[in-house]
């Protein structure tokens, strides 16, 4: 008898040590051309990038990484070949798809499954518009500067002056206009935290309750305060 309860304990202990425990987050991988590495799920905690799954590849085609999501959040994938390049996403409860290609590793990805992540894609093809009118003045400034034309020049700085403000409005008005989801204090805390603090409390009086509770809900309302106290 004491055998059998003592098979059965052993049993039991193995059964409990290759249990394979899943988060609340699921990010389905799939990464074309890669046979062999190691893949890592990372986010940002304390100021530090940490790593909070990992799988070692040997052929693998179906790869699975998880984590427990308290608040939708940024995070990362990164591969140990491939130094300095990560894919960003916006991690949330449920299943997240990521398809990539080795070979272009991070530009490459497609992001499924994440309604935080689509809006910041949304976003960031608006975003680069903007910029692409910035690098387009930048080069109309040099060269009137090259020929010494004051006059464009400063015709130009205030188009510049001008075009800043227009995306700040934009990224404003795009952050209320999805209050209800945590992509609205981030974009407040990357695109806008050196513009006028009453863009910054619009966006941070409009976020729903849950939004405020969240991670970066958080964040948005201390930097704030902080901007608020300094001098």
């Amino acid at each position: 008898m004491k055998k059998i309860i003592g098979f059965l304990a052993i049993v039991v202990l193995l059964i409990s040590c290759n249990k394979n425990e899943q988060g609340n987050m699921v990010v389905k991988v799939t990464i074309d051309g890669l046979k062999k590495g190691t893949l890592y799920l990372q986010k940002v905690k304390d100021s530090a990038m940490v790593s909070v799954d990992s799988v070692l590849l040997e052929g693998k085609t179906d790869i699975l990484l998880s984590d427990d999501v308290e608040s939708p959040e940024i995070y990362f994938l990164a591969l140990d070949k491939i130094a300095g390049e990560r894919i960003s996403f916006f991690g949330e409860k449920g299943e997240i798809t990521v398809n990539a290609k080795l070979e272009k590793f991070a530009t490459s990805a497609k992001i499924t499954g994440s309604v935080n992540h689509d809006l910041l894609a949304e976003h960031k093809a608006m975003a680069q518009k903007f910029n692409g009118k910035k690098l387009d003045l930048v080069v109309e400034k040099f060269e009137a500067q090259k020929i010494k034309d004051t006059a464009l020049v400063s015709k130009i700085n205030k188009e510049e002056k001008s075009l800043i403000r227009r995306k700040y409005y934009y990224t404003t008005n795009f952050a209320v206009l999805n209050a209800e989801h945590e992509v609205a204090p981030y974009l407040a805390l990357t695109e806008l935290y050196n513009a006028n603090i009453k863009l910054l409390d619009t966006i941070n009086n409009s976020l729903s309750k849950e939004v405020k509770a969240s991670k970066y809900g958080k964040e948005l309302d201390k930097f704030i305060t902080e901007i608020k106290k300094a001098p």
